[in-house]
């Protein structure tokens, strides 16, 4: 290990050049615009994977933009670890916002990042975080210091929903047959506080349109004659939540699956501040379901929140309608067990006959996503652990995160593994936000960590013969 961690610290001032070449290049798979950059960042990627001394590198084409493979099969006897990550960004919007150009890279002094930050679009999320792995491939590869058989699956599509990655899977099981799945597309809880992401929410999200009358009308000549359509919804959402804040379809919490109390004791660990919680987003008071914390109600308990509100005149000035629709966009956050189908159709039920006479609803699902949750007493978690308590000297916390990453379940019921979240990303590195950064602290604690990850996960699997 010492060859690795010294290939590393002769090589970082070359890393960090080479992730700033790449962050310049606006791989946003969202806009088509950008579909030269896109295709420009897979062979960029590609080409790494080659120069770091990867086999079998290939640009698999998809539906959609390409998916990056390679592999370093060094001994079948050795077990196998899938690295999965993105090369694709949001986009930039609102560029206005950014102290800086969001495609040309600077590098920062913060608070939260005394020894510097890069600051541009996908610098996080996940370019940054992705080639920590191929580096860390590098020092490990360089060293002759494999301890696992290697396979990579970098995709250009994240950002949009991932639409081809299932397809991908499904066509290429035999090849990407793998004993864990390592992603790095999260963060820790601090940098002197490290962390393992072990569930993640699934979602459900779903558009609703209340119809009363047939067009607009005069509120004075019919309001109090006929439903308004914006008075009938906001009742209707407002019925979601009882007064303790639970929601209130019928058989929504059926399949929660409530999670131990050892484990609920190991992420009550996190130091917590409420204060500086409530002082950061200028408010009042925390809010939410009875008999939770605000750790636990932002990760463990599923949640109903309306994204979007919309209907009648929303202009300068005054008219006076009654409109003839209303809308808004509402998902839903689950947990293990609940499915987002399932759910989607509980809500569309239950809106459905709410619903007043004098008015029709329609529900519209869109996109939604599984849980995903890795047991703690794993042998990847367990590597996952032991290598942050080697690089930070302090065993990780498990947190659940509030967030959805749905190819993670989608992974485990294609492939049959389970995924080791192990970012190294902070909330406050403003990932989808203008002026998006990523510590380098972090950046060099990813590729540092990484190769221990390895190193521990194919002691602990040879453990288990």
């Amino acid at each position: 290990m010492e060859r690795i961690q010294s290939y590393i610290e002769k090589n970082k001032k070359r890393f960090l050049e080479e992730l700033i070449e790449i962050l310049k290049i606006p791989s946003i798979s969202a806009d088509p615009n950008f579909e030269k950059d896109v295709l420009k960042t897979a062979e960029l990627v590609a080409n790494g994977l080659i120069k770091v001394g990867l086999d079998n590198v290939e640009i698999c084409s998809t539906e959609g933009y390409p998916i990056i493979y390679g592999d370093k099969i060094i001994d079948s006897n050795l077990p196998t670890v899938l690295i999965y990550g993105h090369y694709d960004v949001q986009p930039a919007d609102p560029i206005e916002l950014w102290d800086n150009p969001p495609f040309e890279p600077v590098i920062k002094n913060t608070e939260i990042h005394p020894d510097g930050a890069i600051f541009a679009r996908g610098a996080c999320d996940d370019k940054g975080q992705m080639f920590m792995h191929i580096k860390a491939f590098e020092a490990m590869n360089k060293s002759d210091s494999l301890f696992c058989n290697i396979k990579f699956m970098i995709e250009g599509e994240e950002e949009v929903g991932s639409e081809n990655l299932a397809t991908f899977v499904k066509e290429n099981r035999k090849r990407l047959n793998a004993d864990v799945i390592l992603v790095s597309d999260t963060g820790i809880f601090s940098n002197d506080i490290p962390s393992i992401t072990t569930g993640l929410r699934g979602l459900s999200y779903v558009e609703v349109e209340v119809e009363g009358p047939n067009r607009d009308l005069h509120s004075g000549l019919y309001g109090g004659c006929v439903a308004n359509p914006i008075n009938i919804l906001s009742k209707m959402i407002s019925s979601l939540h009882d007064k303790n804040n639970k929601i209130t379809i019928p058989g929504f919490y059926d399949k929660v699956l409530l999670i131990s109390e050892d484990e609920r004791k190991e992420m009550s660990k996190a130091p917590f501040k409420k204060q500086s919680y409530i002082e950061s987003l200028n408010i009042e008071d925390v809010y939410g379901e009875l008999g939770y914390s605000t750790m636990e109600r932002g990760s463990i308990r599923p949640t109903l929140d309306v994204n979007g509100i919309w209907g009648g005149y929303i202009g300068e000035g005054a008219k006076t309608v009654i409109p003839s629709k209303a809308f808004a966009k509402i998902s839903m956050r689950l947990v293990p067990n609940q499915d987002p189908e399932d759910i989607s159709k509980l809500f569309s039920d239950y809106f459905t006959s709410i619903a007043p006479k004098g008015v029709n609803v329609k529900v519209t699902p869109h996109h939604g996503g599984k849980p995903a949750v890795t047991p703690i007493d794993s042998i990847g978690y367990k590597a996952a652990s032991m290598a942050f308590e080697k690089t930070f000297n302090k065993k990780p916390i498990p947190i659940r995160s509030g967030g959805s990453i749905p190819i993670v379940a989608m992974f485990e019921e294609e492939l049959g593994i389970n995924t080791i979240l192990m970012g190294f990303g902070l909330d406050s590195d403003a990932i989808h936000s203008p002026n998006e950064h990523y510590g380098l602290f972090n950046f060099y604690k990813g590729i540092e960590t990484i190769p221990y990850f390895f190193s521990f996960y194919s002691k602990l699997f040879k453990s288990l013969d």
